[in-house]
């Protein structure tokens, strides 16, 4: 015997929000359902700025940002010692040129 392929429909089915506790009543293919934001608090829709943390997102992306911006920085003061001692060692050709012609005046 085939596998019976009807939906079943739910047409007092209830739509929950998770973020203010809004309650739905929908027709759908389940019977109950829970959202994490709608379209009452949205920001979005309500075009307030607010956010909408789950399960620490921003902490953890701020916590990755100043691991790698500290990572950067730590980089950069390498680089710019390097330099430093670059131009120590190769010296300004105009510079040459000046304590060769000093030479020559006093030879």
């Amino acid at each position: 015997m085939a596998k019976s392929t009807e939906i079943t429909y739910f047409p007092t089915a209830t739509a929950r929000c998770l973020n203010c506790g809004s309650i739905y009543t929908l027709g759908m293919t389940q019977e109950t359902l829970t959202v994490e934001v709608c379209g009452n608090c949205h920001p979005f829709y309500t075009q307030q700025d607010t956010l909408v943390d789950t399960a620490g997102r921003i902490e953890k992306f701020q916590a990755r940002l100043s691991k790698a911006t500290a990572s950067v920085k730590k980089d950069s003061s390498k680089a710019r010692k390097f330099k430093q001692s670059l131009a120590d060692i190769v010296p300004d050709p105009e510079e040459k040129k000046t304590e060769e012609q000093v030479v020559d005046k006093e030879a």
